[in-house]
């Protein structure tokens, strides 16, 4: 009985809806837009976090970095606040990380591995007639490759023996060995760096791009530390020392290890601040997805301005509905037709409605994605997920927005619903 009731109903609404197609296209309209705004915020918060997600497996979410430069503001303790104003004029006048701070740490410290050093500069690459200016050229211990976690795609990486004789090797990215390369094979050729010819031994395998990814993987080239350290500035060069915690041993604790080892191989005395920085990726990882939560309040705020409106839009729209039926109203209570028969009527009628605005705002927003070209660092992707809440919330403002004229709707009198005119 109830779902004959719920069937007929339907049907009467649908009826209804088809009669004053101006009517229910301004009801749509406002719903439209805010179901589009929302659904389209999730749709592009999704593809970001997506991207950052894949910058933190290449780097490790775990990783400690010491440098002269913070990744964001600091507070008076020295620790990483992104509400913090950054203070290059500051940061500048720090020395820069040092060789000799990498071997005391990597002598000192019990609770960190795979302790690694980096300087990273610019020079100009060079392979015959091609050339490649300001190439981001990274001068690594062997060990680094456990901190990016990248693998070697032609080639290989490398050896004990080159990292520590500082032999003239080089493992490049991806898209720099198609620049200088084109279609020869990159392995095993003398590739001009700076002032300096190193042999190709390795390409790195396609990276992408990433929103958090330290460096430029497929545009970088990698050399042993001992072999590229002379022949970068110091002065103008960007020196890290970055590490990763032991097994069951808090990132916390490595970074008060660290901290503690620097302050000591610097001299520096009690209550004099920090001549360096340490930052870690997880408060990083933090950072951001605080970041996606303001884009999504403010996208929930804007997306509800339009619901708000398309909601008071399906409640008149309602109760001009309620009002020409009245007469019907009155007959079918003077039948016998319960209170609740009525209202789901008027329910069913604004859900209808809302739920139409709804599957409008969502083909919107797939026409959008299909439109929209991908890229290696950014792809939409509207997912079933998104699809399911654009849906259940239009049903909700609909539900809504018909509950008080469904309510008025059920609430006449039998006698002066049929004799109103």
């Amino acid at each position: 009985m109830v779902l004959r009731l719920i069937k007929e109903s339907v049907a009467f609404a649908f009826s209804q809806l088809q009669g004053d197609k101006f009517r229910t296209f301004l009801s749509l309209f406002g719903v439209s837009i805010g179901i589009f705004s929302i659904v389209a915020i999730f749709t592009a918060i999704d593809a970001l976090q997506e991207n950052v997600r894949r910058g933190f497996d290449t780097v490790g979410s775990d990783i400690v970095q010491v440098s002269r430069w913070p990744m964001m503001g600091e507070d008076e303790e020295g620790n990483a606040d992104i509400t913090q104003e950054f203070k290059w004029w500051e940061y500048m006048r720090r020395p820069n990380t040092s060789y000799e701070d990498y071997r005391f740490l990597s002598a000192n410290s019990t609770l960190g591995e795979n302790i690694s050093f980096s300087i990273f500069s610019n020079q100009t690459a060079r392979y015959g007639r091609r050339s490649v200016a300001n190439a981001s050229v990274g001068c690594i211990t062997r060990n680094f490759n456990s901190i990016m976690k990248f693998e070697v795609a032609k080639g290989r990486y490398f050896t004990p023996d080159e990292d520590s004789k500082g032999t003239a090797v080089a493992v490049i990215g991806h898209e720099m060995a198609a620049s200088l390369f084109e279609d020869e094979e990159p392995v095993g050729k003398r590739l001009k760096v700076g002032t300096t010819t190193a042999t190709v031994i390795g390409v790195i395998e396609k990276q992408g791009e990433s929103m958090v990814s330290m460096g430029d993987l497929d545009y970088n080239i990698f050399v042993p530390l001992n072999f590229g350290r002379y022949m970068v500035n110091p002065r103008w060069a960007d020196n890290s020392i970055y590490a990763r915690p032991k097994a069951g041993v808090a990132q916390q604790e490595l970074v008060d290890e660290l901290r503690m080892l620097m302050r000591a191989h610097r001299r520096l005395a009690p209550g004099q601040k920090n001549n360096f920085s340490i930052s870690t990726m997880g408060f990083i990882m933090e950072s951001v997805q605080q970041v996606f939560s303001m884009i999504n309040a403010v996208g929930w705020v804007i997306a509800g301005f339009s619901l708000l409106i398309g909601g008071f839009g399906i409640a008149n729209i309602m109760f001009v509905s309620v009002k020409e039926r009245t007469n019907i109203i009155g007959i079918q209570k003077a039948l016998g037709a319960k209170k609740y028969v009525i209202m789901l009527q008027f329910l069913v009628e604004a859900a209808a409605l809302a739920v139409a605005g709804g599957i409008i705002g969502i083909l919107l927003v797939l026409l959008g994605v299909l439109l929209i070209p991908e890229t290696e660092s950014f792809t939409l992707t509207l997912s079933a997920a998104n699809i399911l809440y654009g849906v259940m919330i239009a049903s909700v403002i609909g539900l809504l927005a018909g509950l008080i004229p469904a309510w008025s709707a059920a609430s006449l009198n039998p006698v002066d619903a049929i004799n109103s005119k």
